[in-house]
């Protein structure tokens, strides 16, 4: 039980957190829209595992709110890892109606979109 735990740790290595990363994902990579989540996508040639960022703009909510959301979003994409192909910045932008949207209904859409964007392995889903 301890090592399935500790193997599903989501260090800060592999999230995005550089203005100029976010900012490179957005212009030169794919987006997928969602009612809940849009993923933007960015194949990154030399990177060893994927590196996800997360955005939870102030048009959400409150900062309850919103970091309420950011941190449902962050489990999703921790619990998820294994399923994930290596060499992908990943950008999770979490659009209004997000805020109302329970952990279920998140991670579908989450789902969802991450088959759509070509980011699951096969075996995954």
């Amino acid at each position: 039980m301890r090592s399935e735990v500790s193997s599903l740790k989501f260090p800060a290595k592999r999230r995005l957190k550089l203005a100029r990363q976010f900012k490179q994902v957005r212009s030169e990579g794919k987006t997928v829209r969602g009612s809940l989540l849009t993923l933007g996508v960015l194949r990154v040639d030399g990177e060893e595992a994927f590196r996800v960022g997360f955005v939870t703009a102030r048009r959400i909510g409150g900062a309850v709110v919103r970091n309420r959301v950011r941190r449902r979003l962050r489990e999703i994409v921790r619990r998820r890892q294994r399923e994930l192909i290596s060499s992908v910045w990943i950008v999770v932008i979490a659009r209004p109606a997000a805020a109302a949207a329970d952990s279920m209904m998140l991670t579908k859409e989450w789902l969802k979109l991450a088959q759509r964007a070509g980011v699951l392995r096969e075996s995954g889903v």
